[in-house]
């Protein structure tokens, strides 16, 4: 094989779009949602997501990690909150096999994310009981290669082995 290359890895290029990262105090949501209530959850989270966060034995903890998501996310979109990214737009949920977080765009950010190209979100998030922390990274479809040398999923196909 070449330099720099592992045998047996296929390598492949990605298009980054952006890339987010956000750091929240669990203290600072815990105390949010005594103060206002409901009425503050309600506000970033989703119905999936307050079930799935009231469900864990420190609801406050889940609640500041998606907190801490969703701004990671609109941070990569490049987006911030807003107009092009509300939080009910960014809905961050755990697949069934691994517990994987994952990020499902709707709303003005899945528009936002169709007019940039972007085929997907990446994030990973993490926690301690008093603080809580997100990165995400928004995939863009490659630019560089025609579509008929695309790969049906969107991605770049793999580069063959020299």
């Amino acid at each position: 094989g070449s330099p720099g290359r592992i045998p047996g890895i296929v390598m492949a290029t990605t298009d980054i779009h952006g890339i987010g990262i956000d750091v929240i105090e669990v203290a600072r949501i815990a105390a949010a949602a005594t103060r206002h209530g409901d009425a503050f959850l309600n506000r970033f989270l989703t119905a999936a997501e307050l079930a799935y966060c009231s469900a864990q034995a420190r609801p406050a903890v889940h609640q500041a990690a998606r907190f801490a998501a969703k701004e990671a996310v609109a941070k990569a979109l490049g987006t911030g909150i807003g107009r092009d990214c509300g939080w009910h737009d960014i809905e961050i949920r755990r697949t069934p096999e691994s517990g994987a977080p994952v990020v499902d765009l709707s709303g003005a950010a899945a528009a936002f994310a169709a007019r940039n190209d972007i085929v997907e979100m990446k994030i990973s998030i993490s926690h301690t009981r008093e603080t809580a922390v997100a990165s995400a990274l928004a995939v863009r479809r490659p630019r560089d290669l025609p579509p008929h040398q695309q790969m049906s999923s969107g991605k770049y196909p793999p580069i063959p082995p020299t």
